[in-house]
């Protein structure tokens, strides 16, 4: 039996939850590969003969490659089916998990994580449109939550995950560890998904041209604060929670870990909501996580509060992403991987500017500042999202 899918592309219901399901495992792996050096920076540094901030590269440099990747890769893929496209990001992952774990240098180790940067870019940019042809429309807000929360679990267990397994089996091991786990997406994904032609389209690879259009740009802009705010406080919860609230290493580590299993709870609870209250969650949600920077400048010292603060600041920032994936596939639903694109350059580009910022202020003036910054720059992307809100109403 078949069912017309969002895209009107016919499918088998089975096989397109499971190209979903492999696509959610693939997210997890990728996000574990990105954030798994963080834990690992002194081993790295050790065994190659450098120093730990070229160590610290390895993060950066995914990043870069994720932003250019973002940006072309649908104008450079647009007459290839899109399951080779996807399998290919996904043959990047294993090969990019290969070539770190074997690295005997510094360059060989960069060339890996460039890898990993092509995969992350590509991946995310195609993948709100692959979930639009793979599901009906009404069932496109579970499928991107499915998305965003393997993001949160492997966002949350790969800092741990590397530390533990670098103590056993060592850094090459922890990075080696990924590896199967990536060839499974990328078999369950091949054998899971439908051919998905390319849409034919005669428009401009250039995704900025999006941003002509009154609705995209002043969502993108709430997008750009909300990720801004958000990382220029989480980026240094760490140094807030030892130094400022008293937290011994094991407590704010199950104080993170909280946060993240709230985190998949908030994404699977506000997904539901996504159907009739899209435009009222992304307005709301950068509004509750203000509120809550505010507050726990005035309770930092409450270690229940700040627990508890930070436990909702978890629930609703990880949910945050889903709505806007989901605004994505209705604003630009003839146009999603170049809007995917765009996205995904935004977002990495407004993580490493709030963590920039952030830490400006951090050193500068104290850390209650950062969490000022996220305040404001959350109360912008609520305003901005508002006005999108606006002007989607007197489109229709």
């Amino acid at each position: 039996m078949t069912q017309v899918t969002y895209e009107k592309s016919l499918t088998s219901p089975v096989a397109a939850w499971g190209a979903v399901f492999s696509m959610a495992l693939c997210v997890a792996v990728l996000i574990a590969s990105e954030f798994m050096p963080v834990s690992l920076l002194t081993p790295i540094a050790r065994d190659l003969v450098m120093t730990e901030g070229q160590a610290g590269q390895a993060i950066s440099i995914s990043g870069l490659f994720a932003v250019t990747t973002s940006l072309f890769i649908a104008g450079i893929t647009r007459s290839v089916d899109r399951k080779i496209v996807l399998s290919s990001f996904s043959f990047l992952l294993v090969a990019s998990g290969l070539i770190v774990a074997f690295a005997p240098n510094y360059t060989i180790l960069m060339i890996g994580r460039a890898l990993l940067g092509v995969a992350i870019g590509g991946f995310w940019s195609m993948s709100t449109a692959i979930v639009m042809r793979l599901l009906p429309q009404s069932a496109v807000p579970k499928g991107l939550a499915m998305l965003n929360a393997g993001n949160a679990i492997a966002a949350t267990i790969s800092a741990p995950l590397g530390s533990f397994l670098g103590d056993y089996i060592g850094w090459r091991g922890a990075f080696f560890f990924v590896v199967p786990l990536a060839l499974i997406a990328l078999v369950w994904q091949w054998l899971s998904m439908p051919s998905l032609p390319p849409r034919q389209r005669t428009a401009s690879g250039n995704v900025f041209r999006l941003l002509k259009r009154r609705q995209v740009a002043m969502g993108m802009t709430a997008i750009l604060l909300l990720f801004m705010g958000q990382f220029a406080l989480f980026t240094y919860l760490r140094p807030f929670l030892e130094s400022v609230s008293g937290y011994s290493v094991s407590a704010l580590s199950m104080v993170l870990l909280l946060m993240g299993l709230a985190g998949v709870a908030g994404t699977w609870t506000i997904s539901s909501l996504l159907a009739t209250r899209l435009y009222s969650i992304v307005v709301v949600i950068p509004l509750v996580m203000a509120a809550i920077a505010a507050v726990l400048v005035a309770f930092a010292s409450t270690k229940i509060a700040v627990a508890g603060l930070l436990i909702a600041w978890g629930f609703f920032g990880t949910a945050a992403p889903v709505g806007w994936r989901t605004w994505l596939s209705r604003v630009l639903h003839d146009d999603a991987e170049a809007g995917g694109g765009l996205q995904v350059a935004v977002i990495q580009f407004a993580i490493t500017a709030g963590a920039a910022a952030g830490g400006f202020l951090f050193d500068w003036s104290g850390w209650w500042s950062s969490f000022a910054l996220a305040a404001v720059l959350l109360v912008g992307s609520s305003a901005a999202a508002w006005t999108a809100w606006i002007d989607w109403h007197r489109s229709k």
